[in-house]
């Protein structure tokens, strides 16, 4: 059934409203967590230090940019499911599983924290795929499934870098 608000045309893609709601929530937590996780990433990018300063500044500033275009990709979503995007700090912190840190980090710190926030993006997707596999949402889907394998592979390359 396609639903109808004020002026809008309705959202008839084959999809339920109260579905579309559900999935659009958890794509809204997602994009909280990855707004976070581009905020702390670029946060380290400015403030490493050490012997791996080179290595790690760059690392993360592709790192942030990657981040940078998923987040627009994930509101767009929520939008194209007749949603609104989340879009301020004070949303970002009620939604995010990803906690802010304080200070500045030694480099190795940074990595492990990073190391988290990228698992914790995947989990945070992983959270929405029953929804989306029970209504046949394969845009979502295909989505999720993207999103996953990046932070998946970022957060094994940043881990072997604390390894001996």
């Amino acid at each position: 059934m396609a639903t109808q608000t004020g002026n809008n045309l309705p959202v008839n893609i084959g999809i339920d409203e109260n579905s579309r709601e559900k999935i659009a929530e958890g794509l809204s937590r997602m994009l909280a967590d990855t707004y976070t996780l581009y905020l702390k990433t670029h946060n380290f990018h400015w403030n490493v230090t050490g012997p791996m300063f080179q290595t790690l500044h760059l690392m993360f500033e592709q790192q942030y940019n990657e981040l940078a275009l998923a987040v627009d990709q994930i509101a767009e979503r929520i939008r194209a499911l007749g949603h609104p995007a989340p879009g301020t700090y004070s949303e970002y912190a009620k939604l995010s599983s990803i906690p802010e840190t304080p200070g500045v980090p030694k480099a190795t710190d940074m990595i492990r924290l990073l190391v988290e926030g990228q698992e914790a993006v995947v989990r945070t997707a992983r959270s929405i795929f029953p929804i989306v596999e029970e209504v046949n949402d394969e845009p979502t889907a295909d989505l999720l499934t993207q999103r996953m394998q990046v932070h998946e592979k970022t957060a094994w390359m940043l881990r072997s870098l604390l390894e001996d």
